[in-house]
């Protein structure tokens, strides 16, 4: 199946998936191409993990993998962004709920 930005992001919100935990996400971002400092902070956003992770909402973590999601279409890293999510384990996912 070859993704778009749009199916993948339709992909981790199925089964009422959030987001990776954070160890995964860390490392999804990590493999995001032309990644960079602007400001004080970077481009694109770090995940809402470490400190971040308990105070943040749902909906805002399922936005922030979305921006991962559509930097690495954007920067043609979508495929191995795509192998990545698709590899992950149900329980490497944080769900609604938890």
């Amino acid at each position: 199946m070859t993704d778009t930005a749009e199916t993948l992001i339709a992909y981790c919100r199925d089964k009422d998936r959030v987001c990776p935990q954070p160890t995964r996400w860390s490392q999804l971002w990590e493999m995001l191409p032309n990644r960079h400092r602007v400001d004080g902070g970077w481009q694109p956003p770090l995940p809402l993990i470490l400190a971040a992770w308990h105070d943040t909402p749902a909906l805002l973590k399922t936005l922030r993998l979305a921006e991962h999601i559509e930097w690495a279409a954007k920067h043609q890293a979508l495929h191995k962004i795509a192998a990545f999510v698709r590899g992950l384990r149900e329980d490497e996912w944080c769900h609604l709920g938890q």
